[in-house]
């Protein structure tokens, strides 16, 4: 099935097409995002691992997401807002960094205990102090525009992708109320004079879990509203990478080929580069920060422990020819030995690095769609991921290496 055309507003262009594949431009008031695009989650308006603005426009970094149910809770989105929004709080360039804000919704359904549905919203309780807190769709909005956020996601539930199919229909149907009240409350926002971005773009949320027939049927009846741009959500949430193409197979074909769309919570390099190829633009993931704090570090032929001994004497960098600070100046030996003494610059040595391998994989990926070249591409690079099968690969290096540092 061919992708809906609808007319568009937002200033979105399709630069190059192979399949389902795009590589596109995303004009907003706050720069141009090329896509494909990895988006580097500063989840209260910091990666953690101690990665500064500055560090992020070093390694590539085109858009930063941040979290709206943690910044609401601490500092506070009143706080935000006084300090002029997020990019003045987080001191990014309003020019050159878009900020995409997620709803909060995932947050609520996934860190409160004792909440309540119900079609105004969600009571909650916060995982900071445990007071009550409540959640609609205005509420979400009227956050997210506090923090003045380029893109701004639609409050939404998030069931789980096992949740039976009766009650997957009925969520869907409340979603799109909820989007319906969102489109409504963003558009009586930006007409404000005192908001902070008056441009601010709105995504909707499909959903669907893992029935296809529902994703395919809520993706048909969110793409009637000329949204901003459209994210399959729920996915990525413990189903199979089987199961997450399956739905993205029979989803982004409903959605309109003239705007973006994102892919929430995504994920691997090999993730990335078969949703990619489905048709998705934007994608956001923990995992690049999360497993560089740990030291678990992805290269081109696959991700490598650090922590393991076999780098105890390793005087390689953790990737020939990578760009980011760790890979220009040190050495793996080093790093491990930061990473054992419980040194902070080891974790932001790997988180660098980490994200700039995303942002150099979309580079690519970018690449390769304007040549023409993406399938291919795509089958070498996941063949290089796995040529570590369990790091055998790397340690039998390492060892001729180690060899040859003992007998020199």
């Amino acid at each position: 099935m061919q992708q809906r055309q609808l007319c568009c507003t937002v200033d979105y262009e399709v630069l190059k097409r192979e399949g389902l594949a795009k590589r596109a431009r995303l004009k907003t008031v706050h720069g141009t995002i090329e896509t494909p695009v990895f988006m580097n989650v500063a989840t209260v308006a910091a990666i953690k691992g101690g990665a500064s603005a500055e560090d992020l426009e070093a390694i590539g970094t085109q858009v930063v997401l941040c979290n709206t149910y943690h910044l609401h809770l601490r500092p506070g989105d009143d706080v935000v807002y006084r300090m002029g929004g997020l990019h003045r709080f987080m001191g990014c360039d309003a020019g050159r960094t878009p900020i995409l804000t997620d709803s909060g919704g995932f947050q609520v359904f996934s860190l409160a205990q004792n909440r309540r549905i119900n079609e105004a919203g969600v009571t909650f309780r916060s995982h900071i102090d445990g007071h009550h807190l409540f959640m609609g769709p205005e509420e979400s909005i009227r956050i997210q525009s506090h923090l003045g956020s380029t893109i701004a996601m639609a409050f939404d539930e998030c069931p789980s992708a096992r949740a039976e199919e009766a009650y997957v229909r009925a969520s869907c149907e409340r979603t799109t109320r909820w989007l319906e009240r969102c489109q409504r409350e963003m558009a009586r926002l930006n007409s404000l004079p005192d908001t902070v971005n008056r441009h601010q773009l709105l995504f909707g949320i499909n959903q669907g879990a893992v029935y296809p027939h529902l994703r395919r049927a809520h993706a048909r009846q969110i793409a009637e509203m000329d949204l901003d741009g459209y994210a399959v959500g729920g996915l990525a949430v413990g189903e199979t990478h089987e199961e997450m193409y399956a739905m993205l197979e029979a989803t982004v074909p409903e959605l309109p080929v003239g705007k973006p769309t994102y892919l929430m919570g995504v994920g691997t390099p090999a993730n990335i580069l078969e949703s990619v190829a489905r048709g998705i633009d934007f994608f956001d993931c923990v995992y690049p920060s999360r497993n560089g704090r740990h030291g678990h570090l992805y290269t081109d032929h696959g991700r490598i422990n650090l922590m393991n001994a076999c780098y105890k004497l390793d005087p390689r960098p953790i990737e020939e020819g990578c760009t980011c600070p760790a890979c220009r100046r040190y050495s793996r030996a080093y790093i491990r030995h930061l990473l054992k003494s419980g040194e902070t610059l080891g974790l932001r040595l790997c988180v660098l690095h980490n994200l700039r391998f995303y942002n150099r994989l979309m580079e690519e990926i970018r690449s390769a769609l304007e040549s023409g070249r993406f399938e291919a591409y795509k089958k070498a690079k996941l063949a290089g991921f796995a040529e570590l099968d369990g790091e055998k690969t790397d340690r039998q290096n390492y060892t001729g290496i180690a060899n040859g540092w003992r007998e020199g």
